[in-house]
C-alpha cells in the first residue's frame, strides 16, 4: 500500500512547481529524504523536472498515464498553488523564509494546515501519545 505525496518548490519569483510521489510519503520517509537531501532549491528543482515519480528520484508512470501527464505542474503563486494543487496525504513544499529555505508539510497530523516538518513531527508525536 502506498503512502502518496506531493513534493513542491516556491521559486524566488513566487511560482511553485508540483509533483507526485507514490511511495513513502510521511515524515519518516520522502519527509526525512527532503529534509536531509533536498534542501538546496538548485537540487531540488532537478528533482522536480523529472516529473511525478514511484519514489524519491524514481520516475512514475502508475497512473495509466503518459510521459507527458507526469510532468511538474506549474502555479503562478502560493495562493493559486494552495487553491490549485494535486493535495495527498503528504504534501511537502520548500520555501524561503527569512532567507532560509525551509520545508513545510500539510498532512492529517496537521489538520490540513501547513507547519514546518519539525512542528508536524512534534504534532504527530503529540497525536500518537494521545492514542
Amino acid at each position: 500500500m502506498a503512502t502518496r505525496s506531493t513534493i513542491a518548490l516556491e521559486f524566488a519569483d513566487g511560482s511553485v512547481s508540483q509533483v507526485y510521489c507514490h511511495f513513502d510519503g510521511y515524515l519518516d520517509g520522502v519527509g526525512d529524504e527532503l529534509v536531509h537531501g533536498d534542501s538546496n532549491p538548485f537540487e531540488l528543482q532537478k528533482l522536480i523536472d523529472q516529473g511525478d515519480m514511484s519514489s524519491i528520484g524514481e520516475h512514475y508512470t502508475g497512473r495509466g498515464e503518459s510521459i507527458e501527464d507526469t510532468c511538474a505542474r506549474r502555479f503562478q503563486n502560493f495562493d493559486e498553488y494552495t487553491a490549485e494543487c494535486e493535495q495527498e496525504e503528504y504534501d511537502y513544499i520548500l520555501r524561503n523564509v527569512d532567507g532560509k529555505a525551509t520545508w513545510f508539510v500539510r498532512c492529517y497530523a496537521t489538520g490540513s494546515e501547513w507547519v514546518t516538518i519539525e512542528e508536524a513531527r512534534k504534532m504527530e508525536t503529540e497525536e500518537f501519545a494521545n492514542d
